[in-house]
């Protein structure tokens, strides 16, 4: 058995809250550890951002990274050797054809979820897993798992108080004495990061905010809001339809496979005017909806768990027959009774797929009938349920919680600014990810985070007097892209969009009548719902143009 790459090493890992030593890596330091405590509990022992593989004298390969992947890192086993590198990309060649499955996963989620890539034979780690390559046989595990303990009784005010030192000493870690610079959407989050790093940096702050043209859509009057309470530096630039159609080929050739977050692009140009004035690293402020329970989809689903609190009698004999009949569910008015009761008995994770866009289209409305045969369309499914069933807690907000730090923050967000901000020039911080911010949240009451039907209660009336009070009682937002409506009034985006799509439909995958009544029907009627599907189909064309150039068909 044989390692056919070099150690791989990167990030910020800390252990004891204390920097790796800078010699050689850290690599001595991994060897210490694995020596004394093993792959699992050595990795568990480190805190930070970090990906790490390396051979052990005994020949044995050790690899990890940190517990929300902020490092990616990909492997391949041929034979008796394995090869690692961070990105998909890097160990696939001509002989990889790319994995039908894979490319399923990414119509679904819009993203890859791992250890799938979209390579066949190419495997990325999971967040907070290690992996051991020994005497030929790769054993992939958590080293962690989320486990909520919540306290069973919390003073407001003392939580307060530890929670604001928290982010404060947060973020003063992710600073390395560059010009002080962050993300500022004008949203909860990326506000608090700002006004904690203009605390802290001893230094002005840049703040770089990105608007649209378009109504809805647009935040930068919150985000002017924060800049002014904390004395930052603002840098705004307004995205155009102009901007998409010069750098949407580029942004989705960079990635290492397939990748449909919309958002990229405005984070993208973020970077850029970034980079433009000298700045080497921002500060970003994912993470923060993920630990506290500010989305709101965790209010939405809360709401399903009223209809159980109804007595069973009444439910089962009375509400139940009476919504499943035919007529009535198909009423105007009444069917969202039927759709209510439908929803609130089928259990979570199965639930939230009741929204997702190529399930609701229907598969055999997109996908060609070969692709399907190449593919198990549920197999999603069952990964979600596993993902769920996997933190240690005993209420559902939690589980949420948890399950959201896997595919909404390491499989979504995070590769989408780290990806963006590499393109741009720059390095990456995220304050809200921090250990010991994680660590607290795992405490704090399930009460404080979702109190009745409000959002992050307890972020929020902690936070009250230091974050704008217009900041506090916002909607989320963030840095959503109106695609949908330019790519219907833009005719340079529409004429990229339908080049796009027109190529994609000669590879097999997407049926081309699905395609066609796509772009001249559905997209005009509603721009802002089908525009998401059009953008999804767009960046995986333009992808496969970027890493399979001169192929038509791709299976």
């Amino acid at each position: 058995m044989t390692s056919s790459s070099s150690p791989l090493l990167f990030g910020n890992p800390r252990l004891d809250d204390k920097p790796f030593p800078a010699a050689d890596g850290g690599a001595a330091t991994w060897l210490q550890l694995l020596d004394r405590h093993g792959p699992a509990a050595a990795a568990k022992a480190v805190t930070g951002d970090f990906a790490v593989a390396l051979t052990r004298p005994d020949g044995s390969v050790f690899m990890a990274v940190d517990r929300f992947a902020v490092r990616t890192l990909c492997y391949r086993i041929d034979g008796g050797s394995i090869r690692f590198a961070a990105r998909a990309d890097a160990l696939a060649d001509d002989e990889n054809a790319l994995d039908p499955q894979a490319l399923f996963d990414y119509l679904y989620f819009h993203i890859i979820p791992s250890p799938r890539t979209v390579y066949q034979g190419v495997q990325r780690l999971p967040p907070g897993h290690y992996a051991l390559f020994k005497d030929g046989k790769l054993t992939v595990a958590p080293y962690w798992v989320p486990k909520f303990e919540p306290a069973g009784t919390a003073s407001f005010d003392s939580l307060k108080g530890e929670f604001r030192q928290l982010l404060s000493d947060a973020v003063k870690r992710q600073l390395d004495g560059s010009p002080a610079a962050c993300f500022l959407s004008g949203g909860t989050d990326s506000s608090t990061v700002a006004g904690m790093m203009a605390a802290a940096a001893g230094q002005p702050v840049t703040a770089y905010s990105i608007g649209f043209e378009a109504e809805g859509y647009d935040e930068m009057a919150f985000a002017r809001t924060a800049a002014k309470h904390f004395g930052c530096q603002h840098r705004e630039y307004y995205v155009t339809p102009d901007d998409l159609l010069r750098d949407l080929p580029k942004v989705a050739g960079s990635y290492d496979q397939p990748f449909g977050n919309s958002s990229a692009l405005p984070s993208y140009h973020c970077s850029l005017q970034a980079r433009a004035d000298g700045v080497t690293r921002l500060l970003a402020g994912d993470g923060g909806d993920e630990l506290f329970g500010g989305n709101s989809r965790y209010a939405t689903q809360r709401l399903f768990g009223v209809y159980h609190r109804v007595p069973a009698l009444i439910r089962r004999g009375l509400m139940e027959p009476f919504f499943g009949i035919g007529a009535v569910a198909r009423t105007p008015g009444l069917s969202k009774g039927a759709s209510y009761i439908r929803q609130a008995n089928t259990p979570l994770p199965d639930r939230g797929q009741e929204y997702n866009l190529i399930r609701r289209l229907g598969f055999e409305t997109v996908l060609t009938p070969a692709f399907r045969q190449r593919v198990q369309t549920e197999s999603v499914l069952v990964q979600q349920r596993e993902v769920w069933s996997q933190a240690e807690c005993r209420d559902e907000l939690n589980r949420f919680l948890a399950y959201d730090w896997r595919y909404t923050l390491g499989e979504t967000d995070l590769p989408k600014v780290v990806g963006t901000t590499a393109l741009a020039g720059l390095s990456v911080g995220f304050p809200m990810l921090d250990d010991a911010l994680l660590a607290f949240s795992l405490r704090l009451p399930v009460a404080y985070k979702l109190k009745g039907m409000k959002l992050r209660w307890f972020f929020k009336e902690a936070l009250r007097g230091f974050l704008p009070d217009e900041i506090i009682t916002k909607k989320k937002q963030g840095f959503g892209l109106p695609f949908g409506v330019w790519a219907t009034r833009h005719p340079g985006l529409k004429a990229l969009a339908v080049d796009s799509l027109m190529s994609l439909r000669g590879r097999g995958i997407v049926r081309p009548d699905f395609i066609r009544t796509l772009l001249e029907q559905r997209l005009p009627e509603h721009p802002g719902y089908y525009g998401e599907m059009v953008w999804i189909l767009m960046m995986l064309e333009q992808w496969l143009r970027k890493a399979r150039p001169g192929r038509e068909a791709v299976l």
